[in-house]
């Protein structure tokens, strides 16, 4: 009987199988339309378009299980007028397709590709240009979006969209694609169980990452490089960003990561380079940064209000022009075994550890948050007198705020 039943369901996959065909697109094809193609194929078909320029939007796919191949990066022109491609179906795949000239709109998120209440899909290897929102999918899981290309020449925030958007979904898989130009590189709202890796955004208008009521969710190896506004992450927990790089976002408002409203988190091996601001943190408790190398910031850590239970543990602060700045004199948070290169106390029994603790917060630091016209006195005699004076008695700044196990030398991670 097992037999047979196993006979039966090869039958089955065999029929299916023969069932499925691919169907070519092209000028001097039998069908000359992408949504044409779209209209005949039934579910478990091809769509294999080949090069050429199509001058097609709003193209829709509604439950059909289909996989699109562009051979030789078809376009597909929007001509300006909406949505190029929209997909509500599960099982599908995009792969070779060059979308161009989306439309922009004040009341319609247009995008090049639009994904909607979908499962199982794939949008790899595209290319996508001068897009209003780059890939939108909302209320969808078990998606992978890879290695795709999204450029806009994006030149103010209300008339500009996204590269890649994820509202209501979980379960994506968002790595190896390359955002610039647009208003934030990565979008995430309401989005759980989700991965980004290994996305290069820069140049965006706003952030290169921005994500709100997000939570359990991972974001690694990624380079976040001259963004506006740098990244944030904001009202969400459980969050792990590990071997990041945050580069040259500089701007009076601007940060490496802005974190807002963030708990029970994890920054580890990431790398602040060249920022205005390497970390804001506002409303941040039970977040653990361990093993991140802040160098050449205006600040390396500054800390706004509501900060509690966090540890900085094994980081390099090297070179920055204030290494931590508080608001106020409080201080919950945990500090140990950092190096400083500001430090210049010593080490006599040789054991890597400073025999004197060291007090990262200076009194100009202070000075500065208060009166910010105060930043033209940063390499006064004057300036250096006063901080020694606050580091002996300190009033101003959080007296048990102190490393007391600084390290001699750089720590290799």
């Amino acid at each position: 009987m097992r037999n047979y039943l196993i006979l039966f369901l090869l039958l089955v996959i065999n029929i299916n199988a023969l069932q499925a065909r691919e169907i070519e697109v092209c000028k001097s094809c039998e069908v000359k339309t992408i949504q044409a193609a779209i209209d005949m194929a039934e579910d478990g078909d091809t769509l294999r378009i080949k090069s050429g320029t199509y001058n097609e939007h709003d193209l829709t796919i509604i439950d059909k299980s289909l996989t699109i191949i562009g051979e030789d990066f078809p376009v597909i022109d929007a001509q300006m007028k909406g949505t190029a491609l929209s997909v509500k179906a599960e099982n599908f795949s995009i792969e070779g397709i060059k979308i161009i000239n989306v439309g922009t709109s004040h009341t319609n998120d247009f995008a090049a590709i639009l994904v909607s209440n979908a499962k199982n899909f794939e949008i790899r290897n595209n290319l996508l240009d001068q897009v209003f929102f780059g890939i939108l999918i909302e209320r969808s899981s078990e998606g992978t979006v890879s290695g795709n290309i999204i450029t806009s020449n994006a030149t103010d925030q209300a008339s500009s969209g996204n590269g890649i958007h994820l509202w209501k979904s979980e379960n994506i898989s968002v790595k190896n694609n390359e955002v610039i130009g647009l208003r934030d590189g990565i979008y995430l709202e309401f989005v759980k169980d989700t991965e980004v890796l290994d996305n290069l955004c820069k140049d965006n208008l706003r952030y290169g990452l921005h994500f709100m009521f997000s939570d359990h969710n991972v974001f690694t190896e990624n380079i976040f490089e001259n963004n506006g506004a740098g990244v944030a992450v904001m009202y969400s927990k459980f969050i792990d960003m590990n071997g990041n790089h945050f580069r040259k976002n500089w701007g009076s408002a601007s940060y490496g990561l802005l974190l807002k409203e963030i708990n029970d988190s994890e920054l580890k091996n990431n790398i602040f380079e060249d920022n205005t601001i390497a970390i804001s943190a506002d409303n941040t408790n039970r977040i653990n940064y361990i093993e991140n190398d802040f160098k050449d910031n205006g600040y390396a850590i500054r800390i706004r209000g509501a900060v509690y239970d966090n540890i900085f543990e094994r980081n390099n602060f090297l070179y920055n022009s204030f290494d931590v700045a508080y608001t106020g004199k409080l201080n919950d948070n945990k500090f140990s075994n950092n190096y400083w290169s500001g430090y210049s106390g010593y080490d006599l029994d040789k054991n890597g550890i400073g025999d004197v603790p060291f007090r990262p917060v200076t009194l100009f630091s202070y000075l500065v948050n208060q009166t910010p016209e105060a930043i033209v006195l940063l390499r006064s005699v004057f300036i250096g007198m006063l901080d020694f004076s606050e580091k002996v008695s300190p009033i101003f700044t959080p007296a048990d705020l102190i490393d007391d196990q600084p390290q001699m030398k750089r720590i290799q991670w």
